[in-house]
């Protein structure tokens, strides 16, 4: 089989659970390395710039979510939450740090190798250039520079999380359409499952506090109850 070209952190202080997710990955060819504990996480992620880091919340020493903050000030690349904390509020907590994906304990070794090739499709995506059919996107203030992957507003540059960057994207490529929460968890999180619909929410929510000046009278991204959302074409 021949090996991935993205490279991914294992940090897991469960011996068992560690073993089983790097067998699955050389498994499948990809590069890997793995740490038992938050510090040696951060310390692996700054030395060796890996593509995707996949995290337990339960570490000995430091909180997952502490890691994920503190990888977050300095760093973007993808982080899959695997954590036996299974309600809703850990979730969250875990999502609204910066997380992009959060699988709860036991999970099957098929779902942890879709959600990370969904993952890499994003990647390999947010790296073509030649990708989207315009270079730029504008709406109204709001501005997209896809082959810089970067986006402003009114002039100013936002610093959105890959996960806000996906989904303001997805947005943007649909403008004027509907799109409904399950056609959105299948080309973001590459699910269609309603548990996830709490971690749409949150990045939903996150995105809106980044772009709209009134966040609760929202100009850009307007919901649809119980549909889903969509990106209004907005006039200078």
């Amino acid at each position: 089989m021949s090996e991935s070209r993205y490279t991914v952190l294992v940090v897991e202080d469960d011996p068992a659970v560690r073993n089983l997710v790097s067998t699955a990955l050389e498994s499948r060819g990809y590069r890997h390395a793995t740490a038992a504990t938050g510090k040696a996480a951060i310390a692996t992620a700054a030395t060796t710039s890996p593509d995707i880091m996949l995290l337990d919340l339960g570490l000995p020493d430091i909180d997952g979510v502490e890691v994920i903050k503190r990888i977050r000030t300095w760093s973007t690349m993808p982080i899959i939450v695997l954590s036996a904390r299974a309600e809703d509020a850990d979730k969250i907590e875990a999502l609204d740090a910066g997380a992009d994906d959060y699988l709860s304990k036991p999970f099957s070794v098929g779902e942890l190798l879709a959600r990370l090739r969904t993952t890499e499709r994003h990647l390999g995506y947010m790296a073509d250039d030649s990708a989207p059919q315009q270079s730029v996107f504008t709406n109204g203030g709001l501005s997209i520079d896809y082959a810089a992957g970067t986006v402003s507003l009114d002039g100013t540059e936002l610093h959105l999380t890959p996960m806000e960057y996906r989904l303001l994207c997805l947005l943007a490529h649909n403008i004027d359409r509907v799109l409904t929460h399950q056609f959105i968890l299948h080309e973001v999180w590459g699910t269609s499952q309603d548990g996830d619909l709490a971690s749409l929410r949150v990045f939903m929510g996150t995105l809106r506090k980044k772009i709209e000046a009134n966040p609760s009278r929202p100009r850009y991204i307007q919901t649809h109850v119980g549909v889903g959302y969509r990106m209004v074409r907005v006039d200078r």
